[in-house]
């Protein structure tokens, strides 16, 4: 698989990478399968897919865990050696459990930065994390005293490289000028174009590796998901572009990519994801996915390279209904 470059430190990933939420947070509970997880994870090493992002509030911990059972061996039920030093290790931190239907709360406090740190070592079962990501920036506390105490986790080589999610320029203007950022992570696909107006072009100018989470619109980009039968314990039954007015109006977005697919030989996902690769070399999707058969088709997308037509039909997509969250 071709490789792209995160921040300026030498990082290398695959061009697609691996988002694994969707393992054990958030796309309801009967679907998930820990030993089919793992599987993915190992299917994903084997085809070049080494970015694999977590975070230490999916799950409440839970996706760490079993993360740092894929790439160990031991106790995974698979019998494999193992496979830490084959991939690059992305996780996040900064938002803690809280209350109400969001059940979530900002937690930027430099102290909170190196207990979480310890924590998601222990449950990724190694000692340095690859690249460390704020997960939110917390309006309590200024970012550079967040992205400081991050900092001193590079120097006592607990970190190798930090990351920001859901930020914009002026956020990321202040991190820099504390330490160099390496990373954003933030939506980005054929329904949710915002960072192309400036954090993209940002990126591009400092030479700071985006990852597009959600590249497959939480599936909707497939034209697999079934907005009616979406379980309640599955979050995007209560998204605002799962609405059955709001995906009735996107329905029509999905029509012009499954022309290009047809066009191309190729799955809807695979040309949704080959756009993105489009946009950049510092482009890098993490389609999250628990399934070998959607680890194998993604990583085909670095194969497929979309023509001047394929790209204008794309652009031309009209915007999405209902807001991201």
């Amino acid at each position: 698989m071709q490789q792209r470059r995160i921040g300026s430190g030498g990082i290398e990933v695959g061009a697609i990478g691996l988002g694994c939420m969707p393992m054990s947070h958030g796309y309801g509970l009967a679907e998930q399968d820990d030993e089919e997880s793992i599987r993915a994870v190992h299917r994903a090493i084997d085809l070049g897919v080494t970015l694999l992002d977590t975070a230490d509030i999916y799950a409440f911990g839970r996706n760490e865990e079993l993360v740092g059972r894929a790439l160990h061996g031991a106790g995974n039920g698979s019998g494999s050696a193992a496979r830490r030093d084959e991939v690059v290790l992305a996780t996040k931190l900064g938002l803690v459990p809280g209350e109400g239907w969001y059940r979530y709360r900002n937690n930027g406090r430099p102290e909170y930065v190196k207990q979480a740190c310890e924590l998601s070592l222990q449950r990724l079962q190694t000692d340095r994390i690859d690249l460390y990501q704020l997960h939110r920036v917390d309006p309590e506390v200024p970012i550079e005293e967040t992205w400081g105490a991050m900092a001193e986790l590079v120097s006592a080589s607990k970190v190798r490289a930090l990351g920001l999610s859901e930020v914009g320029v002026a956020e990321l203007e202040r991190a820099q000028a504390v330490f160099p950022v390496s990373s954003v992570q933030s939506e980005l696909s054929l329904w949710t174009r915002d960072p192309l107006a400036e954090v993209l072009p940002w990126c591009q100018a400092h030479g700071v590796g985006f990852l597009a989470f959600s590249p497959l619109g939480r599936g909707f980009l497939t034209g697999m998901v079934e907005v009616a039968r979406l379980g309640r314990d599955d979050f995007r039954a209560a998204n605002p572009r799962f609405t059955a007015q709001a995906a009735e109006r996107n329905a029509a977005l999905l029509g012009p990519i499954r022309a290009v697919a047809e066009r191309r030989s190729a799955t809807m996902a695979q040309i949704a994801l080959a756009w993105l690769l489009a946009q950049g070399p510092q482009v890098v999707p993490i389609p999250g996915t628990k399934r070998t058969k959607y680890v194998t088709e993604n990583s085909a997308a670095t194969e497929l390279v979309l023509t001047t037509e394929d790209m204008a039909e794309l652009d031309a997509l009209p915007p999405a209904a209902g807001s991201r969250y």
